[in-house]
């Protein structure tokens, strides 16, 4: 058995270690998100309103189809940081190769899926005729890029898991770069409009999946050597991630098909309300990229230390997680709260689209924090292998119940407030479903016995 060097996770301080492996998780993100924003800035300011609810009227499908096949990749990252804790290091090396065939197979699904709704499911929701155009466009080229985007994926999760978030950090630097670079180029400089937005999304992403396979084949010290030899998808490590994974593409699913149904409600409100909440979008994102990476954290530091046999330390690290994020978060809200108008100027100059956004914000800011148990929990459950119920609860307590208020309520209180208090009610639900769960629902012990047989 090969030996590397074990990661600071297993010990040390723990809200160090939390802090040292979130904050280039959130810069990565951060430097993600900006494919989109610079797409949204540039459109905005140089092509119109038009093309600005163009583009964020393909936000809610994007992330419905990217969103089940990531959830698919982070079933490979639990499972390499349990081998990875358990230092089972050439458990690690046959799972590495199997997770990067898996992705390129469903990369190309997820193409082929793209390519032929694109239109169809625009359709469906309501998208209107005069940007119905640009925004089928926009998808049909986004879509060239996913296998790129699933490589990438999947690069990441494989190097977060071995306790490496720094260099998928510098990836995406130089990915965000390229992508504003050729924004600028293709939208200001060509006036391709939108098809040169997603352009230049798709190439950014070739060059993050180019830059991330280059790592994971030259890593030095790491538990894997990548072979062509050894690139064949193994049954039983298939089945593991695919255990993990299908219920956190589930949940994924589930989420965005309640955020696609919500977009059809603010399609029902006209462009202005569209483009306003295409920006909202881009705003909201600086909360959701922040709970996000603290959910990557913990479930990293959870599945290390919990294959390593170390429950007390992943206990602790989910409480100190939880305080990390309710602190963030507060100061998050405050900020929003108070700078919402200057926020939406830095997107749009239409007064219309900048009154609608604002009061989009003052609805939903201030119950930021009522999501933070959910994503902080389920990311901990999901580290040391427990997925079912957390993604029962998250199905039934989120997904469901929004799209109930979502058929029952909007029709009868038809506003975009009424639409967005899907969101608080759902969220305090479920939050108080998963601090009972963690409290008395027994999960560590079923872990341990599914895991170690004990």
């Amino acid at each position: 058995m090969r030996t590397v060097k074990q990661t600071d996770i297993l010990t040390g301080s723990i809200p160090r270690q939390l802090l040292v492996f979130f904050l280039p998780i959130w810069f990565g993100t951060l430097f993600q998100q900006l494919y989109n924003t610079a797409d949204t800035l540039i459109v905005g300011n140089f092509v119109g309103t038009n093309a600005l609810a163009a583009v964020g009227a393909t936000g809610a499908f994007v992330n419905l189809l990217v969103g089940l096949f990531v959830g698919l990749c982070s079933g490979a990252g639990v499972v390499v940081a349990q081998s990875y804790g358990a230092k089972d290091l050439d458990a690690v090396d046959r799972q590495v190769h199997t997770a990067l065939v898996f992705s390129v197979a469903i990369g190309a699904l997820l193409t082929v899926l793209g390519l032929l709704s694109a239109e169809p499911v625009l359709r469906l929701m309501g998208t209107p005729q005069e940007i119905l155009g640009d925004a089928a466009l926009y998808l049909r080229i986004y879509f060239l890029g996913m296998i790129p985007q699933i490589l990438y994926n999947m690069g990441t999760n494989i190097l977060r898991a071995a306790g490496d978030s720094k260099r998928p950090l510098y990836f995406l630097i130089v990915a965000s770069l390229v992508n504003i670079v050729l924004d600028v180029v293709f939208i200001a400089g060509f006036h391709w409009g939108v098809a040169g937005a997603a352009l230049a999304t798709v190439l950014s992403q070739i060059a993050s999946a180019v830059l991330t396979l280059r790592c994971l084949a030259g890593s030095q010290g790491m538990p894997w050597h990548l072979s062509a030899a050894k690139l064949r998808m193994e049954r039983t490590i298939l089945t593991a991630i695919c255990m993990i994974g299908i219920p956190a593409a589930a949940q994924s699913a589930l989420y965005n098909v309640s955020n696609l149904m919500i977009q059809s409600c603010m399609n029902g409100f006209g462009t202005n309300t569209i483009a306003a909440w295409g920006v909202y979008g881009k705003i909201d994102f600086i909360f959701w990229m922040t709970i996000n990476s603290l959910g990557i954290a913990i479930t990293t530091f959870a599945g290390q230390n919990f294959g390593a046999r170390q429950y007390d330390r992943v206990h602790r690290g989910i409480r100190i997680c939880l305080g990390m994020a309710a602190g963030i978060t507060v100061a998050i809200s405050v900020v929003f709260y108070l700078a919402a108008e200057p926020l939406f100027q830095l997107f749009s100059q239409d007064p219309e689209v900048i009154t609608v956004g604002v009061e989009m914000m003052h609805v939903l800011v201030p119950a930021y924090v009522t999501y933070v148990c959910i994503e902080i929990f389920s990311g901990a459950l999901r580290g040391c292998g427990d997925v079912r119920v957390p993604t029962l609860i998250t199905v039934v307590g989120v997904c469901g119940l929004r799209i109930l208020w979502l058929v029952l309520a909007v029709p009868v209180w038809h506003s975009v407030a009424t639409v967005e208090l899907s969101y608080p009610i759902t969220w305090v639900l479920a939050s108080l479903l998963f601090i009972v769960y963690y409290k008395r629902g027994h999960w560590l012990q079923r872990c341990i016995a599914a895991r170690h047989g004990a």
